[in-house]
């Protein structure tokens, strides 16, 4: 029986799953699916535009409102490129740690959760539990915020929500929001001999990334304020991972793609910042069009997640507080769901296993240690619900 697997178990089992963000979870929401039925709790799901991936919502327990969510994400970011030494999509033990890919980001929470659940339905509840455990997160948080509205149609509303992203089991109660564009520059092919009578789509990029460095400047050398001081930059950044375009060395690039993210402390508006490059692009374009009236820059928003506040005496806070005896202030400067879940009404704070620093590397690890410190939370935490 699933109700019989230990942690570890349904770690191994997950980790199994090669959900990276690219490919279908479907797999192993339908195990789980299974697994929390054979529970008796009730499931939900909540499908992407194409069918291929879901969330899942469950909840256990009284109908009542005012339960505890406990929330990750079932996607993991892909391997290829990455010199591993074991098997990703295996759990390997060594020297104190859990290696796999997900082990750390999220499916260790995951598994942890999923073994509360059946501790769960086997004792008499008097708060509800509810399981959420959205798709693709990895690529900008965008399954949490539908997942979110369905919950809310069809269960009883809860009172908190514990998003379990990697934070050495400390509670987290502020972090970074951001907004990201795709950007698709249109240029005009010359030989590069005449450059001047063209347009390089690549060098007016260049232009953009350009104008992204000098804010960054100026917003380090403006440093942060207040409640902003406390993030790790203290103040929103602007980053370019990736750039493509051109054809060839002595022609002028017709196309440049780029994809442009604000990483923005809680104290200043996303919105407000993508507006300022949308006019910074439309500059860019008005002088690309002056050479040449065909040439264009095209955007289209790629991600946006709000950042977590903290609140004044939230739920979330003061129970996390209260089950791991942390009462330090902790900020991260990475996005959660966190934000998503407050943004719709719910107390929330991030509070999991492993350390960030090991999301997304090659032999991604939890300490065993940490581990055995979730499965120690969630015993407090049943007890909670069963006061």
């Amino acid at each position: 029986m699933p109700s019989a697997m230990t942690s570890r178990q349904i770690l191994e089992k997950l980790v199994s799953f090669p959900t990276v963000s690219t490919e279908s979870n479907l797999d192993l929401v339908d195990w789980v699916e299974g697994y929390l039925t054979d529970l008796g709790a009730s499931c939900h799901r909540d499908y992407s535009q194409d069918g291929r991936k879901a969330s899942l919502f469950a909840h256990i327990g009284p109908e009542v409102e005012g339960g505890v969510i406990l929330s990750g994400h079932t996607d993991v970011v892909p391997v290829e490129g990455q010199n591993w030494s074991t098997d990703p999509f295996s759990v390997v033990e060594k020297d104190g740690k859990l290696f796999g890919r997900g082990t750390c980001d999220m499916k260790g929470f995951d598994a942890l959760a999923l073994s509360l659940a059946a501790r769960a339905a086997r004792a008499n509840l008097t708060r509800p539990l509810q399981i959420c455990l959205s798709r693709d997160e990895e690529i900008g948080c965008v399954g949490a915020p539908p997942m979110i509205r369905a919950m809310q149609d069809k269960l009883p509303k809860a009172a908190l929500a514990i998003i379990g992203e990697p934070s050495m089991m400390q509670a987290v109660t502020g972090h970074k929001g951001g907004i990201g564009f795709n950007t698709h520059l249109r240029g005009f092919e010359v030989h590069s001999s005449l450059i001047d009578r063209g347009v390089s789509a690549v060098m007016e990029a260049a232009r953009l990334i350009d104008w992204a460095n000098r804010i960054n400047a100026e917003n380090r050398d403006r440093g942060g304020t207040g409640a902003d001081a406390l993030f790790d930059p203290p103040y929103t950044t602007l980053h370019v991972g990736t750039i493509e375009g051109g054809t060839a060395h002595n022609i002028t690039a017709k196309d440049c793609h780029f994809l442009l993210s604000f990483r923005c402390v809680p104290g200043e508006d996303a919105d407000e910042w993508g507006q300022r490059y949308v006019d910074e692009v439309r500059k860019l374009e008005a002088q690309m069009q002056a050479v040449e009236p065909s040439c264009f820059i095209a955007l289209s928003p790629s991600w946006s997640v709000p950042g977590l506040r903290p609140e004044e005496e939230g739920a979330a806070e003061t129970l996390v507080r209260r089950l791991t005896g942390d009462n330090a202030t902790h900020v991260v400067s990475y996005g959660t769901e966190a934000g998503q879940f407050q943004a719709e009404g719910y107390s929330a704070v991030v509070c999991g296993p492993g350390n960030i620093a090991q999301a997304h590397q090659p032999d991604e690890y939890i300490e065993i240690s940490q581990f055995e410190a979730g499965e120690a939370f969630m015993d407090r935490l049943l007890g909670t619900l069963t006061a």
